[in-house]
């Protein structure tokens, strides 16, 4: 995420850079004054436009990273809650063998015993 977001700083401070150019340029450019200002307006409404789709779009790739990341996790929770179940269900049938298990070695004690007797 560090990526992106100084990916998106950068871009905020190339379209200020241009504009503050732009200005610049504009102001020491040989036209006439009401010239100069028209330029700018036009300039700037462009650069607005820009920003505008430009924020749009940073909008729309953070709405679909945070759905793909929303998806990722849910399907990690899914996985951890399968493999959960498997365990559980494996230690009970290791429980259950181990106690069928313990009663056959008391049954065949107990017929040891009486054998013995």
């Amino acid at each position: 995420m560090a990526d992106k977001d100084s990916g998106a700083g950068f871009a905020i401070g190339f379209v200020l850079g241009a504009v503050i150019g732009l200005a610049i340029g504009f102001l020491y450019a040989p036209r006439p004054g009401e010239e100069t200002r028209e330029l700018l307006k036009e300039k700037a409404e462009k650069v607005r436009e820009k920003a505008t789709e430009a924020a749009e779009k940073a909008k729309e790739a953070a709405a679909d990273a945070k759905k793909k990341a929303t998806e990722a996790a849910e399907k990690v929770k899914e996985t951890a809650a399968e493999a959960k179940k498997k365990a559980t269900e494996a230690a009970e049938k290791v429980k259950e063998t181990a106690a069928e298990a313990k009663k056959k070695a008391e049954e065949k004690l107990k017929e040891v015993k009486e054998q013995t007797k």
